[in-house]
């Protein structure tokens, strides 16, 4: 076999790749001799993937449910997952940052449509059915979604409109923590009694949460767009970004789960509560909580009409 100038330079760089982390190129070259051929199935983990869907009930559109929120964990990850590199970056360019937020709010837009597939995807009869195998679990429940808000935006955006005034940058985390918005939908503030729900949830998530909070205090999307240089903050393409993603996330995503909430919930006579007993309604419209990650990209009107009309 003759060594082309290509391969030969190749070799080179692989050399210098492995004396760099101290290792010897002939042992991987070796390697290479028996690492079988990657498939797609084992590239994917198909076999795994597939095996991760088990009911609970003998209902077949119970299988639509469960891999609906099994495809929307997955896209809450690539989500986090293009947010880490923007709010870790240590030079972070305009181009890149709008990059990452149009990739972001795209996510949220599929999201946003897939819900056509919960909502006309199962029969109602069929969900009151099974929705009962459920409880008290609840779709409130992942963490991942918490990540994401945290990562978006200071805290004081994600605090219960009701307490916002009496909360501040120097507040403790622990404190914030317990007057986060999604914290009214199982908690007596009367009482400071919490639900069943919240309380599983505070057991399996919250020093990860805390934690989160507090790495993303200085470095969530809203501080790295504070951080960029004056011209930078009045890029129109950056500035569209973030207002997209704001109302995508916030008013748009919000209230086409909350319609096809309202198909299923509100199909049996009475007054329904979801899965896990939470005030779901004020839970979920943003005229209730009035979630914004960037109020200061909007104007007084625009804040002041905030997701109105977007049912």
């Amino acid at each position: 076999m003759k060594i082309t100038g290509q391969q030969k330079n190749k070799l080179e760089a692989l050399d210098q790749k492995f004396k760099n982390i101290d290792q010897k190129l002939d042992t991987h070259l070796e390697g290479l001799l028996w690492q079988k051929p990657i498939t797609y199935w084992d590239y994917i983990q198909t076999d795994a993937l597939l095996g991760l869907q088990i009911q609970r009930s003998v209902l077949p559109d119970e299988m639509v449910f469960i891999m609906y929120h099994q495809v929307n964990e997955l896209l809450f990850k690539m989500i986090l997952w293009e947010m880490n590199q923007v709010c870790h970056a240590p030079k972070l360019t305009t181009i890149f940052f709008t990059e990452r937020l149009n990739r972001i709010s795209r996510y949220f837009n599929m999201l946003t449509t897939s819900f056509d597939i919960m909502r006309d995807g199962m029969e109602p009869e069929q969900y009151l059915k099974f929705r009962n195998t459920l409880t008290p679990a609840s779709g409130f429940q992942s963490a991942q979604y918490r990540l994401i808000e945290f990562a978006s935006t200071d805290l004081i955006n994600l605090i219960d409109a009701r307490y916002r005034e009496t909360i501040d940058r120097n507040t403790s985390f622990e404190h914030a923590f317990e007057h986060l918005y999604w914290q009214a939908a199982g908690k007596d503030y009367k009482t400071g009694k919490k639900s069943y729900l919240i309380n599983e949830f505070e057991k399996k998530y919250k020093k990860e949460f805390i934690d989160f909070m507090q790495e993303y205090n200085e470095i969530n999307l809203w501080q790295k767009f504070k951080e960029l240089p004056i011209e930078d903050r009045q890029n129109k393409e950056l500035i569209d970004a973030m207002r997209h993603y704001d109302k995508t996330v916030n008013i748009t995503w919000v209230i086409g789960h909350f319609k096809a909430a309202k198909k299923y919930i509100e199909s049996e006579h009475g007054p329904q509560e979801a899965t896990g007993g939470s005030d779901w309604k004020k839970y979920m419209l943003p005229e209730y909580q009035r979630r914004i990650f960037f109020p200061e990209l909007w104007s007084e009107e625009e804040l002041k009409n905030w997701g109105k009309g977007a049912l």
